[in-house]
């Protein structure tokens, strides 16, 4: 049998998933969180052979789950859900050591599939996502571009960001310019939506 965790916060979302892949002949579900932060304790109680985590939890983000079981728990594969098909995030996600990355609205038939390909050492990737990867090329903001783009999409003027990442606000407005440049944005609230809209943030 596959042992399987599944760390997702929609209960709804979670309950079906574990449904439907309880139904398969080989794969058992062993554990079921819906926080981020509670993912990593699970699975070392758990010893999962597999975990599927959404990539927008509470707590902790699935990227960030995902390099904490690669770490702690090596044997187990990871494979990340997601409803934002963004490029950014596969990117980020194997680089965190998940196996595999699949659009939630996939079959059950599919995920399932997918689980027994990452059991025996393949990488999953949804094609779609992984032309659309290639497409957008890599992340050209730095990691300080980023927090500052981060800040702009949840409102913050620029003495906020000043103040939250310790600059002056001269030193913010010359990240935002170039950041806005690198995305060929028009204005600070243009780039943190292309950024975010690639999954760079």
């Amino acid at each position: 049998m596959i042992r399987v965790m599944l760390a997702e916060d929609q209960a709804m979302v979670r309950g079906a998933l574990a449904a439907l892949l309880n139904r398969e002949g080989d794969i058992t579900i062993v554990a079921e969180v819906g926080r981020g932060d509670e993912a990593v304790a699970a699975a070392l109680q758990h010893r999962p052979d597999v975990a599927l985590l959404d990539i927008e939890m509470p707590g902790m983000n699935g990227i960030d789950v995902a390099t904490a079981l690669h770490a702690q728990l090596p044997t187990c594969r990871v494979l990340i859900l997601t409803t934002f098909g963004r490029p950014g995030f596969l990117r980020r996600a194997m680089a965190s050591g998940a196996v595999g990355f699949l659009v939630k609205d996939a079959p059950a038939a599919q995920l399932a599939t997918a689980i027994r390909r990452a059991m025996a050492g393949e990488r999953v990737v949804d094609p779609n996502l992984a032309m659309a990867a290639l497409s957008a090329g890599d992340n050209p903001l730095t990691e300080r571009e980023q927090s500052v783009l981060t800040l702009v999409a949840g409102g913050a003027g620029n003495g906020e960001i000043a103040a939250a990442l310790a600059l002056t606000e001269g030193t913010v407005r010359n990240y935002l310019s170039t950041a806005m440049q690198k995305l060929h944005a028009q204005t600070r609230t243009e780039a943190a939506v292309r950024a975010e809209a690639n999954g760079w943030l």
